[in-house]
Parts: C-alpha cells; structure tokens; sequence
C-alpha cells in the first residue's frame, strides 16, 4: 500500500549539444548532454560515420577533462628559475605581446630561428599554415616519433596506409591479421569491425610481442621477437612466391611489377613522355604502363632488361627467406609460418568471390564484376618505432599487393581523400628568407637527392634533420631530436621554441633526464643554451614548468576545431566525411583555443596569408578562418555545405556553414558514388568523381610500387652517382638501408649493443583507455590505469625468481630505473613491456604527491637515448629509422635483475611546484537539480 515511488524516466538533460569527442583520435561523434549550461555526461552519436553511437571509456570519460583540476586557469609568465614552477599570472594582451615581441624580430631577420612544432593536435594544415607565412622552416607535427614509418611506406609504395588512409572491408573480409597495433589508436571501428566479422565466423590473426586486446580475441597469437616483423613477412612472401600463389592478373594490371628496370642502373625504362615502360602480350610490344588496351607481361625481357617482377623473385626465393632459415631470428616455428602462408592463400584465393559490378579502369577496359579476395590487413606504431620499420611497413604493403586484396572486395580500401601517388603530394620547402613565407608546405615527399633540404653548403636546412641523407625520406619531420639539435648548435642555434601540446619534458622525449638538462642548460654567460621557450596546454602537464611563457589551452568542449580533408580526416571507404567541433560550453577561466590564439599573433605580426592587401585582419579566430579560408579557390578547410549550403567539396565560400554543421550533427557525409567504391587508384569513377570533390585537380591513376624507384635514387647516389653525393661515412648506410624492394635488417638497437649483455627487449603500448597522456588526470580513467607495473613472461619470471609485489632493475646501454614488476603468460619469451605515459612526475597534473602515478608509475623513455651509442668517430647518430628518422622506440635491450622492493619508482626526480596546485582529494559536483 505505501510502496515508495520510483522515478525511472528522469529528466537527464534539458538539451543535448553534438559534437566531435578529443579524448583520441578517432574522432567519434558524441551527444553531450547539458543541464542548466553545464555538461551531465557524454554518450556517442548514432547518426556520426565513425562510431555510430558506440563509445569508450575515453570518450565517456570526456566530462571529467572538462572538470580536471589541472587545467590552466591564464596565461603565464615565468619569474623564476626554468623548472622551479615560478610564474606569474598575466594578461592575454600582454603574453600576445611578448611573443609577438619575441618572434617578430626573427621574422624580420632569419625567420629559421623560430622553431614551431606541435604534438598529437588535429590541426595541421593550420599550424603548418601558419609556419608557412611566418617563414620558418623549423615545422613539423608529433608523427615523426610516432608512426611516420607506417604512413610514408604506404603512400611510396601504394597511395595510401593504415588507420587514417584506410580500412578493412569488414562486411566481406574473412581474415585479418594485424601487426603491431596500438590500441589506442581507430579503437572504436577496429572494435566494431572485429565484432562484425567474428560473429560470422573469420578469423583474425594477431601478431604482436603482446597479447593484450585486439591480440586476446585473435584466433591465432604469434608473439614474434620485436623488430623481426619484416623478415616475417618476407619469409610468407618466399613462400607465397615458391607455391605461386599469388594474383599474377592484379600484379600485372595495377602495380609496377610488369614494368622494365634498366640492367645496370635499376632504374625504370622510360619512354620520350618519361612514362615507365612494359610489354603488351597482345602485341609484344614495348610501350608506356598506360596504353589503353595492353596487357603487361610480368615475364618480359628487352635488351637485357627484365621486370620488377623478376627482381622480386630473384630477391625473395633466395633460401636466406625460407621458414627455416628465419624461424630461429623471428621466434616462430618455421611450420607456423608455412600454415600462415597457406592460409592467407587459402582464403584470398579458393575463397575468393565476385561482386557484379560493371566500372572502367584508366586503360579503357570496361570490366563486368569486381573480384574480391578476403584478406585484409590493419598495422600500427609497433612495427613502426623501430629503425628498420620503415621497411617493415613497405614489406606488408607488399604482401597484401601480392595477394590482391588492397582495393578489392573483401581486402584492405582506402578512405577519400586517399589513394595518392606519392607524386600527388608536394615537396618539402625549405628556402626561408626574411621577411618572407616559406615558398611551398614544410613537409612531404622527395624523390631524388636534388630535393633534400640541404643548404649550398651541404648542411642540413632544418634544426630536426629532416630531409637529409641521414634521413631522406622523413615525411613528418623529427621532433624527437628538435630540443637536442637546437641544445648542441648542430646544426645551427634557434632563438625561440614554439610548442603545443608536446610534453617534451617527460613521456614524449627519449632520454627525459637529459633532455630536461638541456631545457634548463645555461651558456657561459649565464644565458639559457635555448633562449626562449613558448608552450600551450590546456593542463599542468610537465613541460609547463620548462617554458617561459604559457599560453593556456581551452578543452575541447570550449573551442572550434576542424576535422578537415587537408589534414587528418575521418572519411569512411564508401564516403568522404569532415567534422567540426564547436564550444557546447563557455570557459570559466582566461583560456583561448590555441588555434585563435595562433590567427592573433598573426594579426599582430601581420603575417602574410593572414592578412589583406589594406593590412587589416583576414580571420578574426579559428571558426572565422575555417569558413572562409580556402587553399585553392573554391577548397576550403570543410567539404559540406558549401556556396548557398548545396556545394559539395568545390564551391564559394558560406558564412552560415558551421551552423549548417551544427544543425547536422556537427559532421557531415558524402558518399562515393555506385560502381567507384573498388579499385579507386584505377577506377576512372572514382577518379572523376575524386576531382568533382576537390580531392583530386586532374584524374591521376598509377600503379602501385612494388619497386620504389627514389628509394633507388639515393641508393645510386651512395654508390657513387649523379652530382650530389651523401658523406662518406653515410654511403654504407645508405645502399644497405635503401634498397627499393622491401628488404630486412637487424634494428640498430641490436646491432649497437651485445645481446649477451642486454638480452631482454623492452617495450611500451598503449593503453584503450587511455590516448598517449591525455588521460593523466582524469578521475574516471585514473580508476583503470593508476599505476603500471613492468610485466615479464613466465621464462623470465621463473629464471630471476620473482614473486607476486617484487621488484626489478631494468637496465640500457643508457640508463637504469626501478620498478614494480608481474607475471604476463602472454609475451614474447624474451620481452617485458609496460604501458606508456602512465607514470607521472611528482606535481604535475595537479596530481597529490603520493598519487600511485607518482610513486609505482614510471616511464621506459628513462632507458632511451635520442642518440645511438657512440661508435668512437665523433658523429651523433640518430636513434631514428635511416629512411624516414622515425624515433626507435621499440628497439630498446636491457637486462633484468631482481632488487629489494622500494617505496616508489626510480628515478625519482624531485617533485615540480605546479601553478594550479594539488587538486583536491575527490571530485564532486552537481549539475542540475
């Protein structure tokens, strides 16, 4: 009679806001629910092409971001020593002002002393932008110590990568093998694909020296020895060629491997038009790769010269790359590499299938079906961060070329705007002069030595390196070697340290002690080595106490951003997608979006591309710059709604667009048309329909290389031709690293020590629930990774006689740290890893002293030089890979010993006095009544 009443509908918003989630880089579509203005909680968006309602903890955990006591509350400047966290609060027209002040000077006489770099933002054709009209050529973004191997051997080798570039055909794929994946990283469509391809029964095949994640659910684990991924693959390949399962119509039709190599040079037989040459079988005549109507013959000789196909198995059937001859290196039995050869033939081919589905390809053939082959692959940064990843990457490219299962029902499809050539994108710039832009983009890709970014005197153009012979290919610059370059002058001094969103002070430096050194190393004068050093965050993170000036952050709920096609976009294989993200709330602290804050210094610097021909401002903020700023005319930085809101990709400028995106959910869709979702490189639909978009000025199909002739270039080069020749002590490196088949090395982290005294590779991944270290002081993810522990397999655990709260001595040729360690059964039998970025220095984050991040948190990066161990010859080599100085992060060797247990990690360095303080001991609010 008197049951109490229950209330199971309550009103849990008055209003929900869409817009795009920052907690990764998925960029999923969230609703935000708000009460009486403020936000209640998160969940995804159903509508949005990314996610399609799901969401993870990440993402959910959004509210807390916005709630963190370690947010910046004003601009900052320091008082005190760098490190002593001693600033003071000012205003934004005064800490505009100084660095305006500091950076205008350089502008006016060597613009190359600002060096510019940004860590994990999504808004690098902005800052990229803005570089460009400043006239610095010191600019890059955070992927040349994160995953710069996986995308630049993919666009070389076939227009396009993993993550970003592409996807897995998840409605017909029906198996799928991955390498090296970070969970942190696509994790919410890798994990609807896997539940989507699971529940009918493919099978997935995980390798990874790791089984946490993807790898747990895989059908089949192979824990491979770290580093050996591309003699793996090379040794499928040697079998795959041996039985001759692979699709010699694919091969011959759409990839390089019917084109003539000239005997003698290796280079490409070209015609008069410079376009490389085959033989028809038709006709047997020797003409372009593009003469409508040919078919290439892969057996082709002329006048002693022969195919890629030919040097590919001359390569790879070589014993050196048989299961047997590289079971022992790999740590898999060479039986197992057969049945993983023969399974992915089984599948792609005796369960192959076709699709009817009339298109034409850029010869004029008309063909009546699309034929699919089940297989696709999907890898990430751990075979990227080593120094023969490079390599690694191109030979998985390969093995899916081989099979024919990239752009082909079934197999791996790339997402607009992607496939490009690599000659679709521009070449690096590097002539800075005063007072002037940059004359082209910072970055992109070289294909001969005539395009490295070399000064008239031979020494490098760039503070990072990039584009030198020690590294040619570097696509995304070296930011991991930024602030040891500009400490020892080499090769030149900077003036000014621009930094956003890079915490260089702990988790995204190699060699954190040192590099903190060099932050705070003073001159003989008493002057600091890096005279000024200016950063952003939108937290208290450990690089704030290092900078001179703050300029504090928004959240990402507080602030415009753009998901655009120029940059890092979120499209779809069947559709073309940008997104906005927009303030669903305002700040209550003196905060500015760093992008506006970026557009007002260029208003008071009256940066050219910023500013009209009368002087005044071209774009007041960040939204005022995404609407009407267009690259080319008519190509903006959003494709939808464009012109009167009915434009799609090309059209004029509209000033209502962002509410347009607003009112659709904050993104939007376009889909490719009927018939032009396969064979996109090929495909004259979706080549027009490319250039329609704004994607593409021309139709520009190609053939995927298997071969990579600039790669060739510079190996020639080492050898001694052509007029621009690497130093001597670079040639050996060069002709052995650069070889333009995929080849195999032993990671330098190998080569540089004694495995006898190191034995034990090291490794870091990162968590699903958290996104590199933007987690670091959220109470909710806090909950699920507090503290990180070093975990060992069972051969080491057993053989050092460890125990359940014990701990380890984890020693490098470079440094030691102490640390908690477990038991993993899942592991590679000679590797310990641990999860990145947990570990926090003490002070930052407005963490508590005891926090467990502090005190059983650590970081690998104390086991890790930025510089290879000395060889004695005076030279600073690069702990980078030799192509693309990507940083090897994963080539790491050290030995374990067991120690007393302790207190807390070590190194442990004396804790930071942050400007925000400690946050308090819990968290709680109410929103709404």
């Amino acid at each position: 009679m008197n049951q109490p009443f229950v209330d199971t509908s309550p009103r849990v918003s008055d209003e929900i806001r869409k817009t795009t989630c920052y907690m990764c880089a998925c960029r999923c579509g969230i609703n935000v629910h708000m009460k009486d203005g403020k936000v209640a909680y998160i969940e995804g968006n159903r509508d949005h092409p990314v996610n399609r309602g799901v969401l993870c903890a990440k993402g959910s955990a959004g509210i807390m971001q916005v709630n963190a006591p370690s947010r910046l509350q004003a601009p900052l400047r320091r008082v005190g020593p760098r490190g002593s966290g001693e600033f003071e609060e000012i205003s934004w027209d005064e800490a505009l002002d100084i660095a305006a002040g500091w950076m205008e000077p350089l502008r006016r006489k060597d613009p190359s002393k600002l060096a510019f770099f940004t860590g994990r933002d999504q808004s690098q054709s902005f800052t990229g932008f803005w570089a460009q009209n400043f006239g610095t050529v010191n600019y890059a973004a955070h992927g040349g110590f994160c995953s710069v191997n996986m995308a630049t051997a993919g666009i070389y080798t076939m227009g396009g990568a993993f993550w970003e570039f592409g996807q897995p055909d998840w409605d017909y794929t029906k198996l799928f093998m991955l390498f090296g994946v970070a969970e942190d990283h696509d994790s919410n469509p890798i994990k609807m694909g896997l539940g989507k391809i699971k529940a009918r029964g493919a099978r997935v095949i995980g390798v990874n020296p790791i089984r946490t994640g993807y790898n747990a659910i895989a059908d089949d684990w192979i824990g491979i020895t770290p580093g050996t991924d591309g003699l793996f693959v090379l040794s499928l390949i040697h079998c795959l060629i041996s039985a001759g399962r692979v699709d010699l119509d694919y091969l011959a039709r759409y990839s390089n491997a019917p084109v003539l190599l000239e005997d003698g040079t290796g280079m490409f037989l070209r015609d008069e038009a410079g376009k490389p040459l085959v033989r028809d079988r038709k006709t047997g005549k020797i003409t372009a790769f593009d003469t409508p109507g040919i078919l290439p013959d892969l057996a082709a000789r002329h006048e002693g010269h022969r195919t890629v196909f030919q040097h590919m198995a001359d390569m790879y059937l070589d014993p050196a790359y048989a299961p047997e001859a590289v079971a022992e290196t790999c740590g898999i039995p060479a039986e197992r590499i057969r049945a993983v050869a023969e399974e992915l033939a089984r599948v792609a081919f005796d369960e192959a299938f076709e699709i009817e589905k009339e298109w034409t390809d850029f010869r004029g053939e008309t063909h009546q079906r699309m034929i699919g082959r089940p297989v696709s692959f999907h890898a990430m940064r751990g075979i990227s961060a080593h120094s023969n990843g490079f390599q690694t990457c191109r030979a998985i490219h390969v093995l899916q070329i081989l099979l024919g299962t990239v752009e082909v029902p079934g197999g791996f499809r790339f997402k607009p705007p992607y496939p490009k050539p690599s000659e679709a994108h521009p070449r690096p710039h590097f002539n800075s002069r005063p007072d002037s832009p940059l004359d082209g983009p910072h970055l992109g890709f070289v294909h001969g030595p005539e395009q490295l970014a070399l000064t008239p005197e031979g020494t490098p153009a760039r503070i990072d390196k990039a584009f030198t012979w020690e590294n040619p290919m570097s696509a995304h610059g070296l930011m991991h070697m930024v602030i040891a370059n500009a400490h020892a002058g080499d090769p030149y001094r900077i003036d000014t340290l621009f930094l956003y969103m890079a915490n260089m002070a702990w988790n995204s430096s190699m060699n954190t002690a040192e590099t903190i050194r060099m932050l705070t190393d003073k001159d003989e004068n008493g002057e600091y080595v890096i005279p000024r050093i200016i950063y952003s965050d939108a937290y208290s993170s450990e690089m704030v106490a290092y900078a001179d000036l703050i300029l504090p952050d928004t959240t990402y709920l507080e602030r415009h951003d753009c998901i655009s096609l120029l940059d890092r976009p979120i499209c779809e294989a069947d559709a073309v997608a940008d997104a906005i993200r927009w303030p669903v709330i305002e700040p209550d602290r003196e905060v500015r979006g760093f992008q506006t804050v970026l557009i007002q210094l260029a208003n008071r610097m009256k940066l050219p591309g910023f500013t009209n021909e009368d002087g005044s401002p071209k774009y007041q903020d960040y939204a005022d710059y995404i609407v009407n700023h267009e690259r080319k005319p008519g190509i903006g930085p959003l494709v939808g709604f464009r012109g009167n809101g009915d434009k799609v990709g090309r059209g004029p400028v509209n000033p209502d667009q962002l509410d347009r995106y607003i009112e659709n959910g904050g993104f939007f869709v376009s889909h490719v048309p009927d018939g032009a979702q396969y064979y996109k490189p090929w495909n004259m639909a979706y080549q027009n329909w490319a250039v329609d978009m704004g994607i593409l000025d021309a139709p520009q199909p190609y053939l995927f290389q298997l071969y990579v002739e600039p790669m060739r270039r510079f190996q020639r080069a080492a050898e001694g031709h052509g007029e621009l020749q690497p130093p001597e002590h670079l040639r050996d490196r060069l002709r052995r690293t650069m070889s333009p088949l995929p080849d195999w090395y032993p990671s330098f982290g190998d080569e540089n020590v004694d495995p006898a005294e190191y034995p034990v590779h090291a490794l870091t991944q990162r968590p699903m629930a958290m996104y590199h270290s933007w987690g670091s002081q959220n109470a909710w993810l806090r909950q699920i990774h507090g503290m990180n522990p070093l975990y060992v397999p069972q051969k080491l655990w057993e053989t050092h006689g460890f125990q359940e709260g014990d701990w380890a001595r984890l020693t490098s040729a470079h440094g030691t740290i102490v640390v908690p360690v477990a038991l993993h059964c899942g592991l590679n039998e000679n590797t310990v890893w641990t999860w990145n970025a947990i570990g926090k220095r003490k002070g930052a984050w407005a963490l508590s002293p005891d926090a467990p991040e502090a005190r059983q948190g650590f970081l690998l990066n104390h086991l890790i030089s930025e510089l290879q161990p000395s060889r004695g010859d005076g030279l600073r080599w690069s702990n980078s890979d030799p192509i693309t100085g990507q940083a090897a992060w994963f080539d790491l060797r050290v030995r374990i010993e067991k120690v007393d247990p302790r207190d807390e990690a070590e190194p442990a360095l004396a804790p930071l006095v942050s400007p925000v303080g400690t946050g308090p001991q819990n968290i709680a609010w109410k929103v709404g009544k």
